[in-house]
């Protein structure tokens, strides 16, 4: 593993596939010990396997044995539904999902688009060259999750900071730090919707809790925590990824705005192109598990890689070309079974209104001169940590 893995983790994983699908790597992504999956059939089987278990005691005792820690530890921040099995998994999901269904996501889209509207009126007083992750692609997201869990503009707390904190390759001191900080900032914000609840998801979080619906206290602040984060981290990621992907295939920015009904099947293409997740979560091999003829012990680490499978030649014609006129069916940008993202029509819906809207406000929109990208060293996420546009004449 080097800095170029960052910049470019699909040559790596290209050649890694050509090796074999299923690789044991004494350094995985991450600087891991374990099995790396890489092709789409058995990643996509791994991802549904009930043997391969994703609770926080299990993978941490796993990652202990290789000397390893996990991306965050610490039962205030791990306790929710992405960090354990069925029924616990279940129950958990079950509490958020109500937020999240087709009709509440639905009734969002109004609320989003008049956000976006306003980003984008602000930039076009402005003008020139902007860092649109920090004006426009940032702001949109947290601004919509914060909303929907009732986080008014003054209290969303210094989260940002703490999230890069705990999600890249930061000193140990300070994701300690971080953790501490986001798990006192989520305990304020609980103590304040128990005392005074208002018509929000956190809210009902609580109350859910309050009145015996089997939530703890720790699996609340880390339901709270992966909502926030996963609210902000995955779409933020997936407009900027998109966009610099556009910027490097100026043919297929073209056929968008020469037709902005490409648009909703062209986020599905982002998302299998260069998606926002690199790879999924830990899992841990609970019985003797096959993929692709590779058989893998009992007790081992299983690392998934998105961004790979997305690219298998076995699955996607021409993988490594940008196509927003591909069929959008089968990539697993969003993972695939029972852990497949809950918030993943609410990141495909912001998605869709910002590149419609960007499109119809800055039609010459480009990339800046002499700010190439520079991607954050993230084994987990895969994003920029800005992007520079040239915003030219508003419409």
């Amino acid at each position: 593993m080097d800095e170029g893995f960052y910049d470019d983790p699909h040559a790596r994983y290209t050649a890694w596939r050509g090796e074999s699908p299923v690789l044991w790597m004494d350094q995985a992504p991450g600087g891991t010990p374990g099995w790396l999956i890489t092709g789409y059939a058995e990643g996509r089987a791994a991802l549904a396997d009930p043997a391969l278990s994703k609770a926080t005691a299990t993978v941490e005792a796993a990652l202990a044995r290789h000397g390893a820690r996990p991306m965050i530890s610490g039962q205030w921040l791990t306790q929710s539904m992405i960090n354990c099995d069925p029924p616990d998994h279940t129950r958990l999901r079950r509490l958020a999902a109500k937020a999240f269904s087709p009709k509440a996501i639905d009734a969002l889209r109004p609320r989003i688009a008049e956000i976006t509207g306003s980003l984008l009126d602000d930039l076009a007083r402005d003008g020139g060259v902007v860092d649109l992750m920090a004006r426009f692609a940032g702001p949109l997201p947290i601004t919509v999750i914060c909303e929907i869990l009732g986080i008014v503009p003054g209290e969303r707390g210094d989260f940002e900071s703490w999230t890069d904190a705990l999600i890249g390759h930061a000193p140990a001191e300070e994701k300690a730090a971080a953790s501490a900080a986001m798990v006192g900032y989520l305990t304020a914000l609980v103590a304040a919707k128990r005392a005074d609840p208002g018509e929000d998801m956190l809210s009902a979080l609580v109350q859910a809790r309050d009145e015996g619906d089997a939530l703890t206290e720790r699996e609340l602040i880390a339901t709270a925590f992966l909502l926030l984060v996963a609210g902000y981290e995955t779409t933020v990621n997936l407009i900027c990824n998109a966009l610099n992907a556009l910027f490097d295939h100026p043919g297929q920015l073209a056929a968008l705005r020469a037709d902005p009904s490409l648009v909703p099947g062209a986020v599905e293409e982002f998302l299998r192109f260069d998606g926002p997740v690199g790879q999924a979560s830990f899992r841990v091999t609970t019985a003797p598990v096959s993929y692709g003829g590779v058989k893998i012990p009992a007790g081992e680490i299983v690392q998934v890689s998105l961004l790979a499978a997305n690219r298998d030649p076995a699955r996607f014609t021409e993988p490594d070309a940008l196509d927003v006129r591909r069929p959008a069916t089968g990539h697993l940008g969003f993972g695939h079974g029972i852990h497949h993202c809950l918030g993943a029509p609410l990141a495909r819906m912001e998605a869709e209104i910002a590149f419609t809207a960007l499109l119809a406000r800055f039609p010459a929109f480009s990339r800046a001169p002499g700010r190439p990208p520079v991607w954050t060293r993230s084994d987990r996420l895969r994003g920029l940590r800005s992007l520079w546009v040239d915003l030219g004449p508003p419409a």
